[in-house]
């Protein structure tokens, strides 16, 4: 920090001696100067649009308003500002949401002094200002295969619709008109509008090659075939 003013900075902890176990190591860091601490992210929030630090450095789990939405309040309202989270926690589950709302640095409270000098000198030159294990973390993300997306459900050939497969199963399993009618509980004009219509779609001239289509696309099994 012997490069840069002194930093101006704002700790926000809910656990009272905890933050004041942090103010006082700041307190005998070169390059800081501790202007205020809070009890949770409102207060964190409101002491920065008062005093305008440099850097806030925010736990994430306080009561009233957690960590990440003041990082995101800070940041929207105060860019001038930038976020330090000091945390117990490294999960993911902490750590992106807390990325994602601004945050420049993140450090878990095992971090000693020249850790925190680093972070805040880091973040104040535009740089991260992660720890090792957070860095580690990043990129082993980053290397982690992408979740491979839900295989959409298949959709029937040529355009059948749904009613149009149900009608065609029903033809592959030798039903005449007026049954399918009475199965669908419709009416036999409709059926044979249907079966026009798939007919027309799939290139059929017969029941015959409609029964063969619905076999060889899977939408119906040949007899026999589930007792294989």
């Amino acid at each position: 920090m012997t490069a840069r003013t002194t930093a101006r900075v704002v700790v926000a902890d809910d656990q009272t001696v905890v933050r004041e176990g942090i103010v006082m190591l700041l307190g005998l860091l070169p390059g800081i100067e501790v202007v205020g601490s809070a009890a949770d992210g409102e207060e964190a929030v409101r002491l920065v649009a008062e005093l305008a630090p440099d850097v806030v450095l925010m736990d994430l789990r306080m009561p009233r308003c957690d960590g990440v939405e003041a990082t995101r309040r800070v940041r929207t309202d105060h860019p001038g500002t930038q976020v330090v989270v000091l945390t117990t926690y490294a999960d993911d589950d902490s750590l992106f949401p807390a990325l994602q709302a601004g945050a420049r640095g993140y450090l878990t409270k095992d971090a000693d002094g020249d850790e925190i000098v680093r972070a805040i000198d880091d973040v104040l030159s535009g740089e991260a200002g992660l720890s090792p294990k957070i860095q580690r973390r990043l990129l082993e993300r980053l290397a982690e295969p992408a979740p491979s997306r839900p295989r959409p459900p298949d959709e029937p050939p040529d355009g059948l619709t749904a009613r149009e497969v149900e009608v065609l199963r029903l033809v592959a399993e030798g039903q005449t008109n007026p049954e399918i009618a009475r199965s669908l509980h419709v009416s036999t004009a409709t059926v044979k509008t249907h079966i026009n219509n798939l007919f027309a779609k799939a290139g059929l001239r017969d029941r015959a090659q409609a029964i063969h289509y619905a076999y060889r696309h899977g939408l119906a099994e040949p007899p026999g075939a589930s007792a294989r």
